[in-house]
């Protein structure tokens, strides 16, 4: 044993040190001030603690840290039934990771500990690699010993997979964190979210129904499971264990009754009653007063070893098998945190560091999976409970924390009695919340429909195709939605509000009026290969109508492009003749014969729009080919642009679009085409009086 002790205490010290060796080279090769900088970075708690008010303070954390190990204890236990291990291992996970938390975390009201989302994938992937039909897997395990002394060769294998699957998303998580990758929390966006928490709410509440109804059954996992645990239990439903039955509605209905009253008198409460632990303590009580057990055959959680158990090397071997699971659970934990930990941020004005968040919950379940427990997260009920109850710091947390300790190395065996479907019943109440997620529907019905159809996707695809593949298919179904956007913008002529230099939607304001002569055109997008074809039909459509920017390209706007052109190309000492010639050529219009008047409405445009300004305000970038349609249309075209060095980078300037038709804001292009229509009309000028004296000549 002590060896064993030594070789896990070898692997927590790499495990926890080699991660971090950018950071500590850093500590030896900088300044003291920055060094000392990156220490209170990487340990919040040295910044805080040495400040803690122990008189405003320490009251409301001490009650805020009992009502949450209150709830740290019962649900911990509930859901390591979801993450298919033995009770006692949701104690481990309710302990080593909270304690962890408060040295490293930045938040200071979320709770980590178990959580329903993150247990019911570490269950799916634990019964995968190890089914209810397999006995031996030929895990080479150095403590077959401990597991043929306490619980089933079956429990001890599925154990191994969930500390390893711990392991590896916690270095997954940490790696991201020192890389500084906090980003890739956006890519989870809400609706996500929330439609794949729901179809894990069905998960969950599906897998307890056959503690609840107590009839026995095989544990699914993957595509489908859900259908397949539904047939199961209804299957055996004639024989559901009716004292089981009894215990776990009566459960239900206290559980509800207690979370409606904290909900109503949340207000005249000093503290949540916590009912959770009153129900455990119940049921405990019922079940060894009338040895439920042995009477009427009530599976109740079992032996839970007393004390702690000696550091243990995960099953290294089972990464690859679990790699992409790893990834999974790591990024939507770590999302979970982050999401809740930003609400309490807002609300009570302090700060959090998302890459820090990162290396906290990756020290948590890496370091954690040496001592047995599995993958853990923010808890949205235990994180509400701790701030609603006067919590200021994670003094909070680590109190919790060592209540479930004392339960583990003293009073464990007391609870050994209570009925799993007790548990069944905690887990199913608190399920509550995520399952009046169904209301988002009406709710994105109303707002949003492609937000609707990520959760409906998401929803669909968790439930059906699992936790794992569902999660792949809702993030690629957001992606294509956001390649979906970007390829039908919204297209907009812009106008000034009078005596301003802003300029808005014409169509949406009344007020907004058009500039004379100039039309401004707006695209909500970027520019690039895959919505170049939809920018250039939008501005055929919104421009062309009224003005000669696209010449040549159908027979009603010819004769107004080729005057236009020629205006443009006096305006650049450019051949005037030739295009006076090609002007009439064109229009096979015989000189004589014209009265002057005639020949002046020719040559004078049928519109008076002389120039077209693009704004790129929300243009991001611009591709190669996007840089190729902006120079189909950039004849006397003025733009708004803030993407230049893209521009640059992608040789868009030349001879005839110079750097010159670039302005920093529209007022400017405006003001500049103003310019350019007076030059063009003094021009205009002399182009008449020069047909006239030709014509006076013929």
């Amino acid at each position: 044993m002590e060896l064993l002790s030594c070789v896990g205490m070898k692997y927590i010290f790499f495990d926890l040190l080699m991660p971090n060796f950018f950071f500590l080279l850093c500590l030896f090769s900088c300044s003291s001030k920055k060094a000392k900088s990156h220490l209170y970075s990487f340990l919040p708690i040295l910044k805080w603690l040495p400040r803690y008010p122990v008189k405003e303070y320490l009251l409301g954390d001490i009650i805020s840290g009992i009502s949450t190990g209150v709830m740290q204890l019962p649900q911990g236990l509930a859901y390591a039934l979801l993450a298919a291990v033995p009770p006692v291992f949701g104690l481990y996970s309710s302990f080593y990771p909270v304690f962890l938390y408060t040295f490293f975390g930045t938040s200071k009201h979320i709770s980590i500990g178990t959580f329903a989302v993150i247990s019911m994938m570490v269950g799916g992937v634990a019964v995968r690699q190890v089914p209810d039909e397999v006995i031996s897997v030929g895990y080479n395990s150095t403590n077959t010993t401990y597991a043929s002394e306490y619980y089933s060769d079956r429990d001890f294998k599925r154990v191994q997979v969930a500390v390893t699957l711990a392991l590896l998303s916690g270095i997954i998580q940490l790696c991201l964190g020192l890389l500084r990758f906090g980003f890739v929390a956006i890519y989870l966006t809400e609706p996500l979210v929330r439609g794949f928490t729901t179809a894990a709410a069905v998960h969950v509440f599906t897998s307890q129904l056959k503690y609840l109804l107590g009839v026995k059954t095989s544990r699914y996992s993957g595509p489908l499971s859900v259908v397949y645990s539904l047939v199961a239990v209804f299957s055996k439903i004639t024989t559901t264990n009716v004292a089981a039955l009894i215990v776990g509605l009566t459960c239900i209905v206290l559980l509800l009754i207690g979370k409606e009253i904290n909900l109503r008198y949340k207000k005249k409460l000093p503290v949540p009653i916590p009912m959770e632990i009153i129900v455990v303590i119940i049921g405990t009580g019922v079940s060894a007063g009338m040895n439920l057990t042995e009477s009427y055959g009530v599976d109740v959680v079992g032996n839970i070893p007393q004390g702690l158990r000696a550091p243990a090397v995960p099953e290294i071997q089972l990464i690859p098998a679990i790699f992409v699971d790893a990834i999974a659970i790591a990024i939507v934990g770590f999302s979970m945190a982050v999401s809740m930990a930003k609400i309490f941020a807002l609300k009570h004005g302090y700060t959090i560091d998302g890459n820090q968040e990162l290396i906290a919950l990756g020290i948590c379940n890496s370091v954690g999976s040496f001592f047995q427990s599995f993958s853990v997260t923010c808890s949205m009920s235990r994180s509400l409970v701790q701030e609603s109850t006067g919590g200021k710091t994670q003094i909070a947390g680590a109190l919790s924390s060592i209540m479930v300790l004392l339960v583990i190395v003293a009073i464990g065996y007391l609870f050994e009695p209570l009925p799993q479907t007790v548990l069944a019943a905690i887990v199913m109440v608190n399920l509550k919340g995520m399952f009046k997620q169904f209301g988002d529907i009406a709710h994105f019905w109303k707002t949003s429909k492609i937000e609707l159809a990520i959760w409906v996707v998401a929803f669909v695809a968790s439930l059906f195709l699992g936790l794992d593949y569902g999660l792949l298919t809702a993030v690629t179904f957001a992606m294509i939605t956001v390649i979906y956007r970007t390829q039908r913008p919204q297209y907009r002529i812009l106008g000034q509000i009078p005596d301003t230099d802003i300029y808005c939607d014409v169509e949406e304001y009344e007020e907004v009026k058009e500039c004379p002569g100039i039309k401004i055109f707006q695209a909500n997008a970027s520019l690039y290969f895959a919505n170049s074809e939809s920018y250039t039909s939008a501005l055929k459509k919104k421009v062309s109508e009224n003005s000669c920017v696209w010449g040549g390209r159908g027979p009603t706007l010819q004769k107004y492009w080729l005057s236009f052109s020629f205006i443009c190309l006096l305006s650049q000492s450019n051949d005037v003749e030739g295009s006076v010639k090609h002007e009439i050529a064109n229009d096979e219009l015989p000189v004589n014969g014209k009265s002057l008047d005639e020949l002046e409405h020719f040559v004078e445009p049928k519109t008076n729009i002389h120039s077209l300004i693009l704004d790129f305000t929300p243009v991001n970038f611009v591709d190669s080919v996007g840089a190729k349609t902006l120079k189909s249309v950039s004849r006397a075209v003025f733009f708004f642009s803030p993407v230049m060095n893209e521009l640059t980078r992608l040789n868009f300037f030349d001879n005839t679009v110079t750097r010159e038709l670039l302005f920093h804001s529209i007022h400017d292009a405006v003001l500049a085409c103003q310019v350019k229509d007076s030059r063009m009309e003094v021009g205009f000028m002399l182009i008449k009086t020069l047909f006239k004296y030709l014509i006076c000549t013929v």
